[in-house]
């Protein structure tokens, strides 16, 4: 039986969600042993190329029909998936109808390896497509088939351009065969969601839909059973359960797998109320301003990697002499070294044009993956309200926690989850031993011509950014359009600094300019356009070439830093070499980065980083193995960091059960 026969079935429940046992400690082990050899054996994908057969016996067929024909070939579909599910026979006749729609509406023909692709997502699986080879397109395959069945698809992406823009250009293929498309954004009302929710086909962002899970547990208080859930819309409290936003978690497709799933799944989201016990604004300034008071190393430890603050014994001392003339407030041990140590995180650990950003006055968080805007969201338990005390910026009502979520555990509870990214096989495992989905590599449509020059590693970040700028220049000089990449906001505006005073034009991408981004990443393959950028570099956005940009050499993308993952790096360079394009990348790195500084590998503490001389040939091996190594730490602390809150989230997850709250 196929996994979307079976969600056929539970997906005509009230509210269908999967239930995710608690596994003991043998079940780990064995889903971890599981793990290493589906890592070290990823699924085969010539297992998969059936289905190009299949959808080939139907395109002459197809191809000779008129548009209403194959609209009612579709919905002539619908009883038989429903009733017996999806084999590669009845999945070949709907591909092969979705390509030969796609290739009318939008002049946009699947290729086989998305044919490939989108077998794999239908199959619960994480296909591995490399950039430009059309997982947009790929998506629409296995929507199509799902709705076709009668169950609700959400298509789940990382932000609200490319929720509206995929769902506007994918559209005229759903409404060709007589489906709904839905769109939820930041923003919208309640009913606006629900409407689009109840749609066949509904494209979101991971936070929105999160979010709008959490309230409809808020609404139905802990989690009712199929059983419940039909009496209770016969009962009184028929209207709560009317209110909801969703019809439950049944297939949703998650595009940047590794990003939704791995990279942001460290921090849980919290939907919160008005608090009744903020803090006045006078506790804040004097929490900063002890906090200023206290001497690293001798009153408190910084931990970089975790981001967090821990005061030491004589630390304590010094905070309770510093704060006795205060009295009152501060005359309680626990809340002044908690309201302090959180102090001490805002001042050290929270830095603006990295963490955050000042716009209408307002402390805006920087979400660290996307490099986007987050206005909507605050940090909880008083540490927005310090960071806004640092920055002299108007003090907000400090919220009360009223429901708590990880990634982790969401995403588990959809009946079939498929996942698509260009950046998979690293986080195989990982995948596998958290969400059970297999990793497969898509072949591309073309053969690859992106070309790697390397990395280059400076011992001063002074050194390094003067050498970007001087390769820049000559790239520029030759006519190619260049990618820059910078970790923060900061870095981008440093970078633009000097590229100003060396006279050389160019964009800017960060999350102070987020309006314009598809703008700026339209124009980036220009011929000598340069366009610097953080990490939302236009992921799920081409970058097309001009006529003649080719010629040239093609796009060449740089990295000015090593990112905490390796994936996040082979994100940023993927922008380049799309369908059989030209195009180079390299990096540029140094022993002051932040990589070293807040990961640094083992042998640094054996190493200092100022004696390594990274221009003799033995220094440019340590340099590169320092560099490495480092990374490796940062994904070693990473990992365990997301295991670590899957365990807490599960454990709160039991107790609240147990109490029967919600969560």
């Amino acid at each position: 039986m196929s996994s979307i026969a079976l969600s056929t079935r539970e997906a005509r429940g009230f509210y269908p969600e999967r239930q995710v046992p608690q596994e003991g400690l043998l079940d780990r082990l064995l889903t971890g042993l599981r793990g290493r050899l589906e890592h070290a054996r990823r699924a085969r994908r010539s297992r998969f190329r059936g289905i190009v057969e299949s959808a080939a016996r139907f395109e002459a067929t197809f191809s000779a029909m008129s548009g209403e024909e194959l609209a009612w070939q579709a919905r002539a579909m619908r009883p038989e998936l429903r009733a017996r599910g999806v084999d590669s026979d009845r999945a070949g006749r709907v591909f092969a109808i979705v390509r030969e729609v796609a290739g009318r509406r939008l002049g946009m023909r699947h290729f086989d390896v998305q044919l490939v692709g989108g077998w794999v997502l239908l199959n619960g699986m994480v296909a591995e497509m490399q950039t430009g080879e059309g997982k947009t397109l790929t998506a629409t395959l296995p929507a199509v088939t799902v709705a076709l069945a009668g169950i609700p698809v959400h298509i789940i992406t990382v932000n609200d351009y490319l929720a509206q823009r995929d769902a506007e250009w994918m559209g005229p293929i759903y409404k060709a065969l007589g489906l709904s498309v839905g769109t939820i954004v930041q923003g919208m009302d309640v009913e606006a969601r629900r409407r689009a929710y109840r749609c066949d086909v509904t494209y979101c962002t991971n936070k929105e839909i999160v979010f709008d899970y959490l309230r409809d547990r808020l609404e139905m208080g802990r989690r009712p059973g199929p059983i419940e859930g039909r009496l209770g819309r016969l009962s009184d409290g028929a209207a709560r359960f009317e209110g909801l936003r969703l019809r439950g978690l049944c297939f949703g497709i998650v595009d940047e797998a590794d990003s939704v799933l791995i990279d942001e799944a460290r921090t849980p989201l919290i939907i919160s109320g008005r608090g009744d016990h903020s803090y006045e604004a006078a506790i804040y300034a004097q929490a900063m301003d002890l906090a200023a008071q206290l001497r690293q190393g001798e009153d408190y430890t910084i931990d970089f990697a975790k981001k967090d603050v821990d005061l030491t014994e004589g630390g304590r001392a010094r905070l309770e002499s510093l704060a006795r003339p205060a009295g009152g407030f501060w005359s309680g041990r626990l809340r002044r070294e908690e309201i302090v140590r959180k102090g001490l995180t805002a001042r050290y650990l929270f830095l603006k044009d990295k963490h955050y950003v000042i716009k209408e006055g307002k402390v805006q968080i920087v979400d660290e993956y996307t490099g986007r805007v987050m206005p909507s969201r605050s940090w909880e338990g008083g540490l927005h309200q310090l960071i806004e005390t640092k920055e002299g910026c108007e003090i907000t009502v400090e919220t009360e926690t009223m429901g708590r979520l990880s990634y982790q555990r969401f995403f588990r509870r959809y009946l079939t989850l498929a996942g698509m990214t260009g950046t998979a096989r690293e986080a195989a495992r990982e995948f596998w031993s958290v969400y059970r989905l297999k990793v497969v590599t898509i072949p591309t449509n073309r053969p690859l011509h992106r070309r790697s020059l390397g990395i280059r590693i400076f011992r001063t970040a002074h050194e390094k950014w003067e050498a970007v700028v001087r390769r820049v220049q000559e790239l520029h000089e030759q006519g190619r359009p260049v990618l820059i990449g910078t970790r923060t906001v900061a870095d981008s505006e440093r970078l633009s600094r000097r590229l100003t005073a060396a006279d050389l034009p160019h964009r800017v991408l960060n999350a102070l300019q987020d309006r314009e981004e598809a703008e700026i990443v339209a124009l980036a393959g220009q011929k000598g356009q340069i366009t610097v950028a953080t990490n939302m570099a236009g992921r799920g956005t081409d970058i097309k070439l001009v006529r003649g940009v080719q010629d040239l050499g093609g796009l060449h993308v740089m990295a000015t830093e090593r990112h905490d993952a390796h994936r996040i790096d082979r994100q940023l360079f993927g922008r380049c070499g799309r369908q059989g394009e030209p195009g180079t990348y390299e990096a540029f790195a140094s022993l002051e980065d932040e990589l070293l500084r807040s990961h640094p590998a083992p042998i640094l503490a054996r190493i200092r980083a100022q004696s390594v001389n990274p221009e003799s040939t033995p220094g440019r091996w340590l340099a590169a193995f320092l560099v490495r190594s480092s990374q490796r730490a940062a994904e070693r602390k990473h990992f365990l960091m997301r295991r670590d809150l899957l365990k807490i989230d599960e454990s709160v997850d039991s107790a609240l059960a147990f109490s029967g709250r919600g969560e």
